[in-house]
């Protein structure tokens, strides 16, 4: 009797190969790319990195200390957190309403883009003809004209329909400048996501508008979701139009309200400390924006183009 001994089959799949445990947080390719240049390269990345970081955590400090302490040690660090500077800066600067006028702003005409662009850009990625070749060869033309050159005829138009001097006009303008880099960045996001799923909803019978709105669009969350921020981060900082088209305090943004408080100081006598305040009152919400959606805009973007 002899012993039946089972062979392997010829269909079936080899054994997994099992990848090597990346313990130095560094990718193979960089790592067989390890030179002098490049790693003089990141050490300067490095430095440059600290060198920020280091000059927002000393704005942080300095606006708990008081104008005769900054001037006698400027490097030196707060004995206590005093909050005299930011209420100083919140009511006597008027720092109150003109956060309110730049969130009003920033929201209005970052929503307002972003819906006008995301159907735009659809179209413009699904749809080639002449038509839709000469619109986005327009957008990109849009994206080469510099703010500082159409500043004049900006103000001569919306002096004539009465839109200077106001944040309706502000928002009309920061919307027509942030469209064609809006309508540019979500058209080749909308390139990137696969077809399959909408010839699906095609097949079903759901129209264009359907497909967009509940197929298309949970795709693009990630690429929606970055050029809104983008815009809230563009419109937050935005000094010179603002400067260029507010007149009366009242309507001031927070960069203009900034530069109105720096010339105030100047002719009565300059309180370093609510300046560091109102750095600080500019600067933190857009980093708390980033610390707290800087994860999920990678994760969205990833997510939307896998899908």
């Amino acid at each position: 009797m002899t012993a039946l001994t089972s062979s392997p089959s010829k269909n079936a799949a080899p054994p997994p190969v099992r990848r090597r445990k990346n313990r130095r947080g560094v990718s193979p390719a960089l790592q067989a790319d390890h030179n002098l240049v490049r790693s003089f390269g990141v050490l300067v990345l490095w430095v440059v990195v600290v060198l920020f970081i280091a000059m927002l955590v000393w704005t942080v400090l300095q606006a708990f200390r008081d104008t005769h302490a900054i001037l006698e040690s400027p490097w030196g660090m707060p004995t206590t957190f005093n909050f005299d500077n930011f209420a100083t800066a919140w009511n006597v600067s008027g720092f109150a309403l003109a956060t309110l006028n730049s969130v009003l702003t920033t929201a209005v005409s970052s929503f307002v883009c972003v819906a006008v662009a995301a159907p735009a850009a659809y179209y413009l990625s699904r749809v080639e003809n002449r038509f839709t070749e000469g619109l986005s060869l327009y957008f990109i033309l849009g994206l080469g004209i510099p703010a500082q050159v159409i500043l004049i005829p900006l103000f001569v138009m919306l002096d004539k329909v009465h839109l200077t001097d106001s944040l309706i006009g502000l928002n009309l303008v920061y919307i027509g400048l942030s469209l064609p880099f809006t309508v540019f960045l979500l058209t080749a996001f909308f390139r990137s996501l696969p077809l399959e799923m909408e010839e699906a909803a095609a097949l079903d019978g759901a129209s264009a508008l359907r497909t967009f709105i509940q197929v298309t669009l949970p795709l693009a969350k990630g690429g929606i979701l970055t050029a809104f921020v983008l815009l809230v981060v563009g419109s937050w900082n935005e000094t010179l139009l603002a400067l260029t088209l507010l007149q009366s305090t009242e309507k001031y943004t927070l960069p203009v309200a900034l530069i109105s408080f720096v010339q105030q100081q100047t002719y009565s006598g300059a309180d370093w400390g609510g300046l560091f305040a109102g750095l600080c009152i500019v600067i933190l919400p857009m980093l708390a924006i980033y610390i707290w959606l800087g994860r999920r805009l990678t994760e969205g973007l990833t997510l939307g183009m896998g899908k």
